[in-house]
């Protein structure tokens, strides 16, 4: 407990150093933004933001990055509550209550509960991980290769079973992430895979043209698809302190929240999106009088905005701990870290301290940042959803474009960029979740080189997987997850199939 203490401290050293800083208040206000407007989320913004970061030193772009991620959260709720579209995915069972508030002219409470759960959840979500993340870090330091791969095994078919939609459908795209990481040049071998003859893909295909194009240039087009108009709630704003009997009808909401948030964030496919909907079911279900949900219900809005920020927060854990991400996010976070030279990992907490300790201080100093951008700035926030959309997409398209193209000073990733947004346009038409894709690009080479390895060190008995008690725990797990989806399936066709005879 005293380390633990002493080592946040010099970690509040890092990042009240005027540099670092300055990059998470430009983190905590481009994630407000980006929330704040709908079509352009989290994935995308820090995708395009990455070559923007070369310049910087590794504690500060992360610190930033990680500020655009928590940030949105806060955003999202703006928009959810006062226009009813919601910035970002989390915010979607917020503005089910939030909205209604508004129109009943509480909309000022709902942001002020909105913006306290969140705080209150980050704060606590970034507590787990000052006390967590070392000791997790210390039992993930035992594993080895078929561990490694296990536990890999087990965050993508969690991406699997916690994907919005068909299991089918999340399935195909954890496999087609999977083929598209096995593109480039074998490392065993030295000879070239999948390229289609294409000198531009020997070193496999940008991460940031896949994610700006996947997340971006998709999202672009499904908005510039939207013809339907804004009804911003346009009348004045007031008690952006809530009274004590909003706050104390709040109060049990925000506390479930945010431990729902924290599980499911570090749990690998989870995420902040399922823990706000789970939270808003928990709520739903506690409540004396259920029937007020969906008419303004305060607690429909503090328990799901700090779900999602617990969430946000507590998924740092397993990828600075094990390397996993348990995100679309977190994935473009393992990107992030690795352009800088970092390898995610159990030993990011001895070898870069001040790259983990900074970061956790950061999310105090961020989440403290947010209280004073989101409310006073409510008024701003409204002005900028007045702007029309025809607006945005195309300075969004020129700067994605600008910065794919300033990776690798390629005109071919420009393509590879359009190409994925075409994809991933045509994947939402089809409502399959690129996010299980992604999550399969950036684990796929991971699992190849563990799976290979431990196929080395056990002479090429598959048995090794099973005989180490860690990898044989995670690959029981996987199993009783799938199994656990695939039953309610299977009867359920069987049903089908006898009504018919």
């Amino acid at each position: 407990m005293i380390e633990t203490a002493g080592l946040l401290l010099h970690g509040f050293s890092v990042v009240l150093a005027p540099e670092n800083l300055f990059f998470c208040l430009i983190g905590a206000l481009c994630g407000t933004l980006i929330g704040v407007l709908p079509g352009l989320g989290p994935v995308a913004t820090i995708s395009l933001l990455l070559p923007a970061t070369f310049a910087l030193n590794p504690i500060g772009a992360i610190i930033m990055l990680s500020g655009i991620y928590y940030g949105a959260q806060y955003g999202g709720s703006t928009t959810a509550i006062l226009v009813n579209i919601p910035g970002e995915s989390t915010s979607v069972v917020t503005a089910i209550d939030g909205y209604r508030m508004a129109r009943q002219g509480r909309a000022g409470e709902a942001l002020a509960i909105a913006a306290i759960g969140s705080f209150i959840a980050g704060c606590f979500g970034t507590l787990v991980i000052a006390f967590a993340g070392p000791p997790l870090a210390a039992i993930a330091q035992s594993f080895n290769s078929p561990d490694y791969f296990s536990l890999m095994v087990f965050g993508l078919v969690s991406a699997v079973v916690l994907a919005n939609g068909s299991l089918f459908r999340a399935v195909a795209m954890i496999v087609l992430g999977l083929l598209i990481g096995m593109v480039g040049m074998d490392v065993n071998t030295g000879m070239p895979r999948l390229t289609g003859d294409f000198i531009e893909l020997s070193d496999g295909v940008s991460f940031v043209a896949m994610a700006l194009g996947l997340f971006g240039v998709a999202e672009v087009i499904c908005n510039l698809e939207d013809d339907t108009s804004r009804a911003i709630h346009s009348a004045q704003i007031t008690n952006l302190w809530p009274s004590w009997s909003v706050l104390k009808a709040a109060r049990g909401a925000i506390w479930r929240g945010t431990l729902i948030g924290t599980v499911f964030g570090i749990l690998p496919g989870g995420g902040a999106t399922v823990a706000a909907f789970s939270s808003y079911a928990v709520e739903k279900k506690v409540a004396r009088d259920p029937s007020r949900f969906g008419k303004g219900a305060i607690e429909g809005v503090a328990g799901p905005e700090s779900a999602n920020n617990a969430a946000a927060q507590t998924s740092f854990i397993p990828l600075l701990t094990m390397g996993l991400p348990t995100s679309a996010t977190m994935a473009v976070m393992v990107g992030a870290l690795t352009l800088h030279g970092i390898a995610p990992g159990p030993m990011v907490i001895n070898r870069q301290p001040d790259l983990f300790w900074g970061l956790v201080a950061s999310m105090f100093v961020g989440n403290l940042m947010l209280i004073v951008i989101n409310l006073p700035m409510v008024g701003l926030w409204v002005k900028l959803l007045r702007l029309p959309y025809r607006f945005l997409f195309l300075l969004i398209v020129v700067v994605s474009s600008i910065g794919v193209y300033s990776v690798n000073n390629s005109v071919f990733d420009i393509y590879v960029m359009i190409g994925f947004g075409v994809l991933g346009y045509i994947l939402r038409k089809l409502d399959a979740e690129p996010a299980p894709m992604l999550m399969g690009y950036v684990l796929g080479p991971m699992l190849e080189e563990n799976f290979r390895r431990s196929l080395i060190t056990g002479r090429g008995d598959p048995m090794i997987f099973l005989e180490r008690p860690i990898s044989l725990f995670f690959l029981l797990l996987a199993a009783a997850l799938l199994v656990s989806v695939a039953l309610p399936f299977i009867r359920k066709r069987r049903e089908e199939i006898f009504v018919e005879e």
